[in-house]
């Protein structure tokens, strides 16, 4: 959950309520100084690099970066004929940009001409983030998303028994889980690889990503029609999750659906809207 999507208190679902006479619109448009220097490559060139980075935070959709037109590399950013509409910031310009004589067209955008209210917006360009090779602040890489500065995941220690079981067969027990809080969902518990059954899990193809914790790779229950059901965080970054069970660990859900963060995809031509793909499936944990 961010500022501004899913259950944030400018999403579509908030989970709290703002105390005002006035109920808020219900489509809002923040934005802000990222205050991080962020660089965009593709097809081994910068494409941008900037300290001056707008964040956009706009309802039902992931933060979007926006970079000033000095802020970009004038000789690989060309301006396209493709035009579309934005509801609330008016005609969207799009971009391509050419490499090495490689052309990949329409790959960012920017609103030249935005509403009054909007006008700090005016020429500053986006990116479709699944068409670059590589987001970065400062010089680590971001996935999936610009990263939300509202979005927080807090990793504790516990020593709580935790016993995993699908259709009645033991999938893990610990009493050295770590339950992760992270805004919007509800506690996740995960186990160390030590603790659980020996095969029991087999690798499914299945991969997500998430900007705070890295890629997360899924595991199917043998003998069970029940694919994707735990996954793991393998390389989550360190410091913030330096708390993560050692590299090999396996980690399942607690009593809720093994909901994952929306992977992105490109952008819709309306806008910078991300879709939001999100495997839903079950297994029954208990912790005591």
């Amino acid at each position: 959950m961010g500022l501004a999507w899913q259950q944030g208190p400018f999403g579509e679902n908030p989970s709290g309520q703002f105390l005002l006479e006035q109920p808020l619109p219900g489509h809002v448009l923040y934005a802000e100084p990222a205050g991080r220097r962020m660089r965009v490559e593709l097809a081994g060139a910068v494409v941008a690099h900037s300290e001056r980075v707008t964040l956009l935070h706009e309802t039902a959709r992931y933060p979007v970066a926006y970079f000033p037109p000095a802020d970009l590399d004038a000789g690989l950013v060309r301006p396209s004929s493709h035009r579309t509409q934005h509801p609330q910031l008016g005609e969207t310009s799009w971009w391509s940009v050419e490499i090495g004589g490689q052309r990949f067209d329409d790959v960012a955008w920017s609103h030249p001409r935005p509403p009054r209210p909007a006008r700090l917006m005016a020429r500053l360009v986006a990116f479709v983030w699944d068409a670059m090779d590589a987001f970065y602040e400062e010089d680590e890489p971001i996935l999936g998303h610009a990263a939300d500065p509202y979005h927080r995941v807090d990793v504790r220690s516990s020593r709580r028994q935790l016993t995993v079981r699908l259709g009645g067969v033991l999938v893990a027990g610990t009493r050295a889980p770590l339950a992760v809080f992270e805004t919007g969902f509800a506690p996740r518990w995960y186990a160390p690889s030590r603790d659980v059954a020996a095969g029991v899990l087999h690798d499914d193809p299945l991969r997500t990503l998430c900007p705070y914790k890295g890629v997360a790779r899924y595991f199917g229950v043998a003998g069970r029609r029940a694919a994707a059901t735990a996954w793991s965080y393998h390389d989550a970054p360190q410091p913030r999750h330096s708390r993560w069970p050692d590299p090999t660990g396996h980690r399942l859900p607690r009593s809720v659906p093994a909901t994952t963060m929306p992977l992105p995809s490109r952008p819709s031509r309306s806008g910078s809207r991300c879709s939001h793909h999100a495997p839903y499936r079950q297994a029954r944990a208990i912790a005591g």
